[in-house]
């Protein structure tokens, strides 16, 4: 059963490098393996052994402005098994363009949108036509595909070897592909809101920036270690706003009926999912709202909260905690707004309703 993130990488991998002339230099690597029922009778330590060869990129340097401070970014997409049989990937392009401007917000080359397609759409293929794709289960219907599977990819910047302060100017990309099933695990539901701050203004919180992870890391694990299942972060300016979760935006259902989520700007980052909540809602007829929301606002008047992201799809919480009070959402179970955007999302997304906003891209 697929994990919500795991190392248990695809044979195929892809690099490339923007070199000397300014050229970007492409390779897919077809790593060893075997047949995925072959893989699956290994025993853990030659499995070990096959993912640490699948993991291992010896023309990657070791010391260089990524390893040492964090100067990278990253994306995550899917690839979701459709109804018909077939995998198509949720809005690449959208990962594309972000990809660009995160590299390009770092002050590196950024990686062209047409070759991040081409890459991603290649990856899937190449790994599904030797056997590693999950197959569409009629059974993920019955919860409304939280409990579904897809492919996940992951490309991120990689710099050139260094080791004083500097911005990287020979950049490699990186994209990799791993199976993945639900993010987060049955049963809590509950958040907290953290005292650390995730980003500042004018920095690098409106990008999928590698160093932004390092404090919604901590916040969680200490939210987790207090019984909560998600950390919740105010602004780092008036500590009243609410911007995100630890990987996620996030939304508010309101008495009145509204859907409100933070605005958009310096320290928020433009999530793909929570662009296309907004659309759906909007579809629906529902009144969103972008705007500055006061953490006092909600605890007093939202009825439903929800959190969106690639990894956390979206998923409901059912109480936010702070400085000891605690706020209840729907009794503490899934709103009705929340459930058929969840609904209406995944079956997008896994071939069971028509994609009219061609979102889909087919393999």
């Amino acid at each position: 059963m697929a994990k919500g993130f795991t190392l248990e990488t695809y044979p195929w991998a892809y690099t490339a490098q923007f070199n000397e002339d300014k050229k970007w230099i492409e390779e897919y690597i077809e790593n060893p393996h075997k047949t995925p029922a072959e893989e699956a009778a290994l025993s853990p330590e030659e499995s070990a052994l096959l993912l640490q060869q699948r993991n291992s990129f010896p023309k990657l340097p070791l010391v260089n402005y990524t390893s040492q401070y964090g100067m990278g970014c990253f994306e995550g997409l899917k690839a979701y098994p459709q109804k018909d049989g077939s995998l198509k990937l949720f809005r690449p392009d959208e990962n594309a363009a972000r990809m660009k401007k995160s590299m390009e917000g770092l002050m590196m080359p950024g990686f062209p949108e047409e070759m991040f397609l081409e890459a991603v759409i290649t990856m899937v293929r190449k790994n599904r036509d030797c056997g590693f794709f999950p197959a569409y289960d009629a059974a993920w219907e019955a919860d409304n595909y939280v409990s579904g599977h897809s492919v996940y990819l992951r490309p991120f910047s990689y710099s050139e070897p260094a080791i004083g302060l500097g911005v990287s100017m020979h950049p490699w990309v990186i994209i990799i592909a791993t199976p993945v099933g639900a993010y987060f695990a049955p049963g809590n539901a509950k958040a907290v809101v953290t005292d650390k701050a995730r980003a500042t203004p004018n920095g690098t919180g409106w990008i999928k920036c590698n160093a932004n992870y390092v404090i919604p890391i901590l916040a969680k694990k200490q939210a987790m270690s207090e019984g909560y299942m998600e950390a919740i972060f105010l602004d780092s300016v008036e500590h009243k706003y609410v911007e995100e979760g630890s990987s996620c935006n996030i939304f508010f259902k309101m008495k009145n009926g509204s859907l409100i989520t933070p605005e958009l700007g310096d320290t928020i980052l433009p999530g793909i999912n929570r662009k296309s909540v907004i659309e759906l809602a909007r579809d629906m007829g529902i009144i969103v709202e972008e705007r500055k929301v006061p953490i006092a606002e909600v605890m007093e008047d939202a009825v439903e909260c929800f959190v969106t992201g690639t990894a956390a799809g979206i998923s409901y919480i059912e109480s936010i905690t702070q400085n000891g009070k605690t706020a209840v959402f729907n009794g503490g179970k899934p709103g009705e707004l929340t459930t058929e955007l969840l609904k209406t999302l995944k079956n997008i997304q896994y071939g069971a309703s028509e994609d009219t906003r061609s979102w889909m891209v087919e393999i």
